[in-house]
């Protein structure tokens, strides 16, 4: 199903949800004010599900809002904002019955920033991008240039796993099928590349990065994971990291937050798209999603029923972590 047509089954089922009165809310996507872009839409209006879209371009995992918005809510969910979504359940932050999941079988987000890379041109240049299966069209000046699909997604997207949601009332499409091997490795080079290095240089750069960072919080914001009311880095009583933005307090801050979203992290990649100074912090989130992979043999999202991975232990649990 294309999705066009995918849009105009969203409209339809989430205008007749509010209409019966099953959801007192809709969270979706909207177009938003810049070219090739979307932003949330909450609404409980039947006249606004109208507005909703499906594109190459529904970057936002919805899931964060949901313990914000209260009564029913009718949700659109890709396949990563869906593990997000039962990631909630598992911690008891949502309840299924309140919620009513439109799934929508995703075959990876563009991202902006590769397409204008690659196009040598700024997105506001540039007349259309068109997904067309494998392959996308960027139009300049009524000249079309085609590039494999891979080389403008984002890169959580090429190591997606369930690209189709597993928890859902109402799919809207036909599955998609998981990243294959080549798109895998591809999303893995940064964290490989780090890897690569030595523990000096890796130090080094992660010095420089955080020396960027202007503590600005979006990354925790934007993630469905922290959803503590009261964050451990706004603390005074003791104070756990300075509020002046040191690269050391701020690689404490990722750290700890890394850690406190162990477990809970399903690689949806948002907390390095909306990092303001372009920090590759999905490389950190990505090694502590492996590390639980490895150790625990553990994904996020992907059992409602399943206990959340820091509230139970097991005996055969892998102990060569403690010195």
């Amino acid at each position: 199903m294309k999705d066009k047509e995918m849009e105009q089954t969203l409209r339809r089922e989430a205008k007749t949800l509010l209409e019966q009165g099953k959801v007192d809310h809709i969270i979706g996507f909207e177009g938003g004010s810049l070219k090739f872009t979307t932003t949330p839409l909450i609404t409980s209006d039947k006249d606004d599900t109208s507005r909703l879209v499906i594109n190459p371009f529904i970057v936002n995992n919805l899931s964060v809002y949901l313990t914000g918005v209260k009564g029913r809510v009718g949700i659109v969910a890709k396949g990563c904002d869906s593990r997000s979504l039962v990631s909630l359940l598992q911690d008891n932050k949502v309840a299924r019955e309140d919620i009513v999941i439109l799934g929508v079988p995703c075959s990876g987000v563009i991202d902006l920033r590769k397409v204008e890379k690659l196009a040598g041109k700024d997105r506001d240049e540039i007349d259309k991008i068109t997904r067309d299966g494998d392959r996308v069209v960027i139009t300049v000046s009524g000249q079309e240039t085609e590039f494999p699909a891979p080389e403008v997604l984002f890169d959580n997207c090429l190591a997606c796993e369930l690209p189709t949601p597993q928890e859902y009332d109402i799919l809207l499409g036909e599955a998609t099928s998981p990243a294959g091997d080549e798109e895998k490795a591809a999303s893995q080079e940064k964290v490989n590349c780090l890897k690569g290095m030595s523990l000096e240089r890796r130090w080094e750069f992660w010095q420089n990065e955080f020396d960027r960072c202007i503590r600005c919080y979006a990354c925790r914001n934007i993630c469905p994971a922290c959803f503590c009311e009261r964050c451990f880095a706004e603390e005074t009583e003791p104070p756990w990291v300075l509020p002046i933005p040191r690269w050391q307090d701020n690689l404490m801050f990722q750290v700890t937050r890394n850690i406190h979203v162990a477990g809970r992290c399903t690689d949806c990649g948002e907390c390095e798209r909306t990092c303001p100074v372009n920090i590759p912090l999905r490389s950190l989130a990505r090694e502590m999603y492996d590390i639980v992979d490895g150790l625990f043999h553990y994904k996020a999202g992907m059992d409602k029923e399943a206990p959340p991975l820091m509230a139970y232990y097991e005996a055969t649990d892998t102990e060569n972590f403690i010195r």
